[in-house]
């Protein structure tokens, strides 16, 4: 069953009797500035901002593809300002938060997809001037201007991406190079940062790389292994569902000892420990031992909460 289909079928079981409205957006997103540490700004400059963001990832179609309202992916984007530039006050320095969602089927449950805090966000926002983008042309005249709307753009196809793929094989591909060509064509110039191989193991360019990469086929594999085939069956099938999604677990070691600077292994737990978490501890000591002592090598930031439940 397509993406598409199956999560038409999958928004009817979980709005069964409500009218969809066809033509929506991809995205649900939930838009969130903070700016405590600048003092100074009309508070109108924050709204707008927040209103602009909102409306740039909500009304912007993102796909080819016709979602209901029921079927847009949610999530989060928290814009924490932290500096403003003392000779230019429309430049801003901070981090931005994304998380993303995809619901279960036939249950109540989401999973989440995305968690990720990205700190090298410097940016150009001026009040009353629509956020504009083009795939054609990802850095416009201003390096800044054009990175605020660069960097939105491709954390918008990637929830993108991840979504499609936990319906179907690979589902995501077009997406992902919709999101490299803004990689490959992210502005330089203004003191701008994470698109470079160079700056940082951990960026927007290394997990590109990683999800295209012919080294991380079994990645993605599992990604859909873990939604379609397991979490998806929980519902009438909970110990099937259990058994497919920690068949995963392995898969993900061998990929850290095949790279051992994965950037995506990180990622997935960064999204996904808590839910890992939960699904091992449904087994007796017997079975989560030693499931939890691989879990902790292949994420060691989160290897105290494993050795933990260990105990």
């Amino acid at each position: 069953m397509n993406r598409n289909l199956y999560r038409l079928v999958l928004s009817a079981a979980l709005i069964f009797g409500t009218a969809l409205s066809a033509g929506a957006q991809e995205l649900n997103a939930r838009v969130k500035v903070m700016h405590e540490k600048i003092l100074g700004v009309d508070p109108q400059v924050w709204t707008s901002m927040e209103r602009s963001v909102s409306d740039f990832l909500n009304t912007r179609k993102w796909t080819a593809d016709d979602f209901n309202n029921s079927e847009r992916i949610d999530c989060n984007f928290l814009i924490n300002v932290t500096a403003r530039n003392e000779k230019d006050p429309d430049v801003f320095t901070g981090t931005i938060s994304v998380q993303a969602t995809r619901p279960i089927y036939n249950s109540g449950y989401t999973s989440p997809t995305i968690n990720t805090i990205d700190r090298d966000f410097v940016f150009r926002f001026t009040q009353f001037n629509a956020l504009t983008f083009d795939d054609n042309r990802v850095t416009g005249p201003d390096a800044l201007t054009s990175n605020f709307t660069a960097v939105l753009a491709y954390y918008a196809y990637l929830i993108i991406a991840l979504d499609y793929d936990s319906f179907s094989p690979n589902g995501g591909t077009a997406l992902l190079k919709k999101a490299q060509n803004v990689v490959m064509n992210a502005p330089e110039d203004g003191g701008v940062k994470g698109w470079k191989p160079f700056e940082e193991r951990r960026n927007r360019y290394w997990i590109l790389d990683q999800l295209l990469s012919p080294r991380f086929t079994t990645y993605r594999t599992a990604w859909y292994t873990i939604h379609r085939e397991g979490l998806d069956i929980m519902w009438n099938k909970p110990a099937e569902g259990r058994t497919k999604v920690l068949s995963t677990i392995p898969v993900l070691q061998q990929i850290m000892r095949d790279n051992q600077q994965s950037t995506l292994v990180q990622a997935f737990f960064n999204a996904k420990s808590d839910e890992i978490t939960r699904i091992v501890m449904q087994g007796t000591k017997e079975e989560r031992t030693p499931i939890l002592g691989v879990l902790s090598q292949i994420d060691v930031v989160n290897a105290g909460k494993y050795a933990n439940l260990n105990k």
